[in-house]
């Protein structure tokens, strides 16, 4: 009998060891791939608002601690805040917007603690014209900025074996060196969608669709992500976010396409900047596209950037943006920053701020204290 019961003490040791190896097998979920999946359970319940630069500034206000233009109109943060690096290559204090690189640290990290999402853009100057101190935003097509689009090989120059290759290598090592500083009270690397070289359909930016061949900028597309790899950053869910069409074709959109396995998230940035109907039908057929083609391969979407400059229309919120986001399995929507002289956001006690009580109001539309 008792040697009956230690073999089978003895087997089940086995069993339990075997179990415990093949557990100890399975990796686990980097911190990119628990955000992928924490967009895709919150999707279930409705999408989440989200506002540029929304804890730095506002109509009427900079730089005041726990301020935020959405949180005065509707009591709440945004789920998602966006942060922009541009100028960290530079070496630079603050960014391309004049916001301190230590005050984007400390907001991004406040509202990953506060358990909110943020998402990272990184508009680097042209590094074949720039100079120290080149334009800010807002400027038309300062020499040396973003926005430069004189010469049509800067993307080419930056590859390898490229003129400035050296000179881009050093601007991803600053931009990683400021991410490594991204990290919780445990020491670890937070979870960030990163969203680089947006909007490459259109020729505003040095890596747009006029400035490089479709090789050329996916060379420029692996190029970082490779580097960013490299550097061990398993915490970066990649955005691919092009800018508002109406015409995509599947024949297109692969053209420029990263691939499959260089992208968790589909974006599109878009703005009304004509009438209401050209934004209301071009924004229709690029998500019906998006949909169809995230669904075949996998991939989650959102509204990477979005907004009417300055709501002339203060019903536009909840009349026109809603019921178009409504019709689709989007995660996100992200309204552009608020400055003195411009807003996408909503405003505190003004008719824009009160409609955007509407989609606070909605079952649907997620903020902070929905996703905590």
């Amino acid at each position: 009998m008792k040697k009956a019961i230690l073999i089978a003490v003895a087997a089940l040791a086995v069993a339990m060891a075997a179990c415990t190896s093949k557990k100890s097998a399975v990796p686990e979920l980097t911190q990119a791939q628990q955000l992928e999946e924490r967009l895709d359970s919150l999707q279930q319940k409705g999408y989440m608002s989200g506002h540029q630069d929304d804890p730095f500034y506002g109509v009427g206000w900079a730089y005041e601690d726990g301020k935020s233009d959405v949180l005065l109109s509707v009591g709440d943060y945004p789920a998602v805040m966006g942060f922009e690096l541009g100028g960290i290559e530079m070496g630079d204090e603050k960014n391309l917007d004049s916001v301190p690189f230590t005050k984007i640290h400390d907001e991004l990290l406040a509202h990953v603690k506060r358990g909110g999402i943020v998402t990272v853009s990184w508009h680097p100057r042209n590094p074949i014209t720039t100079v120290e101190g080149g334009g800010r935003a807002g400027q038309a097509y300062p020499a040396g900025s973003t926005w430069d689009v004189t010469d049509s090989t800067v993307v080419k120059s930056v590859l390898p074996d490229g003129a400035n290759a050296e000179k881009f290598q050093l601007w991803m090592k600053r931009v990683s060196d400021f991410m490594e500083t991204l990290k919780n009270d445990e020491g670890q690397p937070v979870p960030i969608i990163f969203r680089p070289w947006h909007e490459n359909n259109g020729s505003w930016f040095w890596w747009g669709q006029n400035l490089c061949s479709d090789e050329e900028f996916k060379g420029l597309w692996n190029l970082l992500q490779d580097y960013m790899n490299e550097r061990g950053f398993s915490n970066l869910l990649w955005s691919y976010s092009p800018n508002l069409d109406g015409h995509w074709t599947t024949e297109r959109f692969m053209q420029r396409y990263p691939g499959d396995d260089r992208v968790s998230l589909l974006g599109i940035d878009a703005y009304q900047g004509g009438s209401e109907e050209d934004f209301v039908n071009g924004l229709t057929a690029d998500f019906d596209f998006l949909t169809k083609f995230a669904k075949d391969h996998d991939k989650l979407i959102a509204l990477t950037e979005c907004g009417l400059k300055n709501l002339p229309d203060p019903t536009w919120y909840s009349r026109v943006l809603k019921p178009i986001m409504d019709k689709y399995p989007i995660c996100y929507f992200l309204l552009w920053r608020n400055t003195e002289d411009q807003f996408f956001g909503p405003v505190p006690n003004t008719p824009c701020g009160d409609d955007f009580k509407k989609l606070y109001e909605s079952e649907n539309v997620l903020f902070l204290k929905d996703i905590q």
